[in-house]
């Protein structure tokens, strides 16, 4: 059985919280709840100037800081929304989906309603 593609993967995690829609803006796929975006999917250039399958999600305070300098070759900084905290994550070389999903509940959590981020 062939491997679900990245975007594929990253959409059903999203999708999987409650009221959450996509939405394209930028030409890129957003997921929002109520309108707040709480991940994005991207590709841009990596190291060797080709695109690369990645997403952006907002962080808790400081762990963009933990996540970037932990470990460069997986995550960035993202142009834009990066001076807000948000995160990026590379998603094509053998990502860790457990990781890709707690990222974007936590990111969820943090734009969602309460009632609805308790659910998460």
């Amino acid at each position: 059985m062939a491997a679900k593609p990245p975007s594929q993967r990253l959409r059903e995690i999203c999708l999987a919280l409650p009221e959450a829609a996509e939405q394209e803006t930028w030409d890129v796929p957003t997921y929002r709840v109520r309108g707040k975006i709480f991940a994005m999917e991207v590709a841009r250039a990596g190291a060797d100037g080709r695109d690369r399958p990645a997403f952006w999600c907002k962080g808790q305070p400081g762990s963009q800081q933990i996540l970037v300098g932990a470990d460069p070759q997986r995550f960035f900084v993202p142009p834009y929304l990066g001076p807000k905290g948000w995160v990026g994550m590379w998603i094509d070389r053998k990502a860790d989906w457990a990781e890709v999903a707690e990222l974007v509940r936590r990111s969820y959590r943090q734009v969602a309603p309460r009632k609805l981020a308790e659910r998460v």
